[in-house]
């Protein structure tokens, strides 16, 4: 496995005693999630997906974005939470845009940021995909009517059945309706995996393949750790333990997870697994709110009330053992800032330093925290920690006694939304 868990920074706050006693309600858990039987099991073919993606699929949507590529200068994504955000926290993570541009668009609602976006494809040769399962999310469904008149304006409707992909519903749904009509090419979101779930199926694979990534080593990644976090060994399995952690800690009134990490490529796969967790646990007057810091930088905004503020915190570090590049820090003559102590090493050695000193000092100041090291910036370690998440989520679901897999509370905003823009 290419992530390790570390807990030493919960001494004095969780001990072992209280893991072991967690053990019983851990065993059903996992039981209810492997079987298939428990709250939300509609909602569970995320649990084996990986290991059911079918390697002529992978090889299907590679190739398709081999040919994207071969005859567009940039990909326009379109989509909104878990049609959105594994998207981009895979593409910046590894960096892949910078050769391939993806825009992303459905998002939000600014008018501002859609016209700069449209400004800038004028000049481009582009491809979109589109992703809804139902087609009538108010964001990508605005978003995907201004862009189409768009892409009308700039090809012929014999072109656009190239340059414009639709990912939806099998066999329902505007969207799909849409595709059918003017002869989109389409790929299925399945009905048993819920959007925060979903960057390992078309709606991340697709527009994924496009920009470069190689998704085979992405899904074969979530195929070891499938394998991996199936056993309920809570000795052995670091997802069940990420997630008994945080359970012990909140019912200790420890009611944020602040996810922090040194690593800039890092902060969109915060921005994944906010969701993840607060769309999974946030029901029932229950949930830890997850939120995110991206270090050094947030230690010189907010590392003064990490240190010193309300004891209802604890922290997660997500790190990076072996970054892409190394880069030498110079000596200097002069010494003028007295910094010639680190001359001639690598800076990512100063950056795990000021890891350490926080999770240090943080510990000593009362906040618990634990550190996930990914050993490096690839796909593979990628697919990895997606699917370490996911598994951990649904546990940590379960045991506040909630249906990790749905999301009622979304829903209430869009049926207010609706009423006020006056959609039936």
């Amino acid at each position: 496995m290419n992530i390790t868990f570390n807990r030493d920074n919960l001494k004095g706050f969780v001990d072992e005693a209280e893991f072991k006693a967690l053990i019983l309600e851990i065993q059903k858990a996992h039981e209810a999630i492997e079987k298939r039987n428990g709250p939300g099991a509609e909602f569970t073919g995320w649990v084996d997906l990986p290991g059911r993606i079918k390697d002529s699929f992978l090889a299907d949507v590679t190739k398709l974005g081999r040919e994207v590529r071969k005859n567009s200068d940039c990909l326009v994504s379109i989509g909104i939470g878990g049609s959105y955000l594994g998207i981009r926290a895979t593409i910046e993570f590894l960096g892949t845009d910078r050769k391939f541009p993806v825009y992303y668009a459905g998002q939000n609602l600014s008018s501002d940021g859609l016209h700069d976006l449209l400004d800038d494809l004028k000049s481009k040769k582009v491809t979109v995909v589109v992703i809804s399962k139902s087609g009538t999310t108010t964001e990508p469904a605005v978003a995907f009517r201004i862009i189409k008149k768009f892409m009308h304006k700039k090809y012929s409707a014999k072109e656009l059945k190239k340059r414009i992909i639709c990912v939806t519903d099998e066999k329902k749904g505007a969207l799909r309706k849409i595709a059918e009509k003017e002869g989109y090419q389409t790929f299925i979101i399945p009905d048993d995996v819920g959007g925060r779930f979903s960057v390992l199926t078309p709606v991340g694979l697709v527009p994924l393949s496009i920009a470069g990534v190689d998704v085979k080593a992405l899904i074969a990644g979530a195929r070891l750790a499938q394998s991996e976090f199936s056993k309920m060994d809570l000795e052995k399995n670091i997802a069940y333990q990420y997630a008994a952690a945080r359970y012990l800690l909140y019912k200790k009134g420890k009611a944020i997870e602040v996810l922090s990490s040194f690593y800039p490529n890092m902060f969109y796969v915060a921005e994944w697994w906010k969701q993840l967790f607060g769309e999974s646990e946030g029901k029932n007057g229950q949930g830890i709110f997850p939120a995110s810091l991206n270090l050094t930088a947030d230690l010189h905004s907010m590392g003064q009330l990490m240190q010193d503020g309300v004891r209802n915190v604890f922290e997660t570090f997500l790190i990076v053992d072996k970054p892409k590049y190394k880069l030498t820090i110079p000596s200097d003559k002069d010494n003028l800032d007295n910094f010639n102590c680190v001359a001639a090493k690598d800076l990512d050695f100063v950056n795990k330093q000021a890891y350490r000193a926080t999770a240090m000092a943080h510990y000593e100041g009362g906040v618990s925290n634990m550190t996930i090291t990914v050993s490096d910036i690839s796909a593979t370690t990628l697919g990895q920690l997606y699917y370490f998440f996911e598994k951990a989520v649904a546990i940590s679901g379960y045991l506040l006694g909630v249906n990790p897999f749905d999301q009622p509370g979304v829903e209430a905003y869009k049926k207010k939304m609706f009423e006020l823009l006056g959609r039936k």
